[in-house]
């Protein structure tokens, strides 16, 4: 981690020279930046209900790297997983996504409407 230090050697991380919009845009486009964590998010959505079991059933992927990716989106509050006996039934969190959606979108609206034509030589 990179960090910037003032004259009174009082640190902070880089990333808190930033606004907290873009921030917590970074953070949770960083727990989207994987296939696999979009393919558990695409799976739940197109599942319409909490998984309960074993989500490495429905990916190429051992259970212990499913469940590393399953604990980067619940970091990030994309989906929550709640135990049930032996089992953790994860859902989809529509209101962080929801939070995401409205960053990613203030974000990149003002971006998408800028013409600019670039030109390569």
């Amino acid at each position: 981690m990179s960090y910037v230090c003032d004259i009174e050697n009082r640190c902070m991380r880089k990333s808190e020279l930033f606004d907290s919009d873009l921030q917590q845009l970074a953070l949770m486009a960083k727990a989207i930046s994987h296939p696999a964590r979009l393919a558990i998010l695409k799976y739940l959505a197109e599942s319409k209900t909490c998984i309960s079991g074993d989500i490495s059933d429905y990916l190429p992927l051992s259970r212990s790297t499913v469940s590393q990716h399953l604990k980067e989106l619940r970091d990030c509050g994309l989906i929550h997983g709640e135990i049930d006996g032996l089992k953790i039934n994860y859902c989809l969190c529509s209101t962080e996504i929801g939070k995401f959606l409205e960053l990613f979108d203030s974000f990149f609206g003002p971006i998408k409407s800028v013409e600019i034509n670039c030109k390569t030589k």
